[in-house]
């Protein structure tokens, strides 16, 4: 090539680096990341008020005007807390270029309160940190705590709302809906009291386990003599009952003890006050006897009723309305008595009878209680009428807050 020629290919390869821009060349003056949208499912979480009405299982996801550092973005950085016991809610954190999408790995409680929080140690891809924030959503429906095994909130329909208790094929008998405690709570179920029933199969397994607890909100019709308002093969499972004369209600339950074998102990309160000496292991009763009673509290009312064994303590205790009313403690048998070695609930009924029926003692199949007082297709019974709504089972121990909150949800 002669001179001239290198020369000319010189100048154009001057002139093509002058005039095309490099692609590679890094931005000097990045923008630090903010966040763009901030969504759960279909709930905008970024507005200026907080929603309430976001699903106990939701995706949240968060949009930034920036791609995001995945190294940087984990459930150590993004973190959530349940308001009521600052209990941290273990998360899924996954980055996609700008968006990072959030996944609780346990059902939220129901109408509770959650705070999401992003730490400085959010990053972008260029290395500049969000600025840490906050941003506080509700549950929808009334407060429930989360955890539980089984819910039922009859709304139109007696289906397990979190696990796979559902009724049996034809298990729905003669149940109508009805308006609930409050609004937010939607509808109940309404039992005619001498023929509705809904059988959930599979029932032993919400109960052998030690730690137990009950929640449901009841209505109770007075024109009713007595109220076998649910039942799992009776005391050879566990059922709740009202007494003829609206005096007194209990939990008959039965208990597993430490050789294998197993026998039933009622939670029982009449509402008098009386204690230790009244009866083998109570240590506490509130005394309603200057408030009218039990009939005061649970005839022809709303009222939410929750029982609770620990099994750590031994103690098995009753509320409602979110107050302690009765509490017995198996520690306090005498010495040598099996009782003292309870380990938790356990069923005991017969095999084909392992079916929960709201609204009677038992299930009418293969029935447990074989007496002609518990049969089910006798109407003058103490079938169980009025309404039911919010019924849980959870196989861990309640708190007191927790169980006041439910109250305050849910009371009318």
């Amino acid at each position: 090539m002669n001179k001239q020629h290198l020369f000319l290919s010189m100048v154009f390869t001057l002139a093509v680096l002058l005039i095309v821009p490099s692609g590679c060349k890094k931005d000097e003056n990045p923008a630090p990341p903010k966040i763009s949208t901030l969504m759960a499912d279909d709930m905008d979480l970024n507005g200026a008020t907080p929603p309430t009405n976001v699903s106990t299982t939701p995706v949240i996801k968060a949009t930034f005007n920036v791609a995001i550092d995945p190294a940087t973005a984990n459930s150590g950085s993004i973190t959530m807390t349940q308001d009521y016991d600052n209990a941290d809610i273990p998360l899924v954190v996954t980055v996609s270029g700008k968006e990072i999408t959030i996944t609780p790995q346990q059902e939220l409680g129901m109408g509770a309160l959650y705070k999401l929080n992003f730490s400085a140690d959010v990053m972008s891809t260029d290395g500049l940190a969000v600025e840490a924030f906050s941003r506080s959503f509700t549950t929808m429906g009334t407060f429930a705590p989360s955890g539980a095994i089984a819910y039922w909130n009859f709304e139109n329909n007696a289906d397990d709302q979190v696990g796979n208790f559902n009724p049996m094929a034809n298990g729905v008998i003669d149940i109508t809906y009805a308006a609930s405690h409050n609004d937010a709570s939607g509808m109940a179920a309404q039992f005619n009291g001498n023929t509705s029933l809904i059988e959930i199969p599979n029932g032993d397994q919400l109960m052998n386990n030690g730690d137990f607890a009950l929640s449901f909100w009841v209505m109770a019709d007075s024109t009713q003599h007595g109220q076998f308002t649910m039942g799992l093969a009776g005391w050879n499972g566990f059922q709740f009952e009202i007494a003829g004369d609206y005096g007194s209600c209990k939990l008959a339950a039965q208990y597993a003890y430490a050789d294998g074998t197993s026998g039933s102990e009622d939670l029982w309160f009449p509402g008098t006050g009386l204690t230790p000496d009244s009866w083998q292991g109570w240590t506490f009763q509130k005394d309603l006897t200057n408030s009218g009673g039990v009939k005061a509290l649970l005839a022809d009312k709303w009222a939410n009723i929750v029982c609770v064994y620990n099994s750590a303590t031994k103690v098995g205790t009753m509320y409602i309305n979110g107050e302690k009313m009765k509490a017995q403690d198996f520690n306090l048998w005498p010495e040598g008595d099996i009782k003292t070695t309870v380990t938790g609930l356990k069923y005991a009924g017969n095999p084909g009878n392992n079916i929960l029926a709201f609204g009677f003692i038992q299930a009418p199949v293969d029935p447990s209680i074989t007496d002609a007082w518990a049969d089910y297709n006798n109407p003058d019974n103490n079938h169980f009428k009025g309404m039911l709504d919010d019924v849980s089972v959870y196989h861990k121990v309640l708190t007191e807050k927790e169980i006041q909150l439910m109250y305050n949800s849910g009371k009318p």
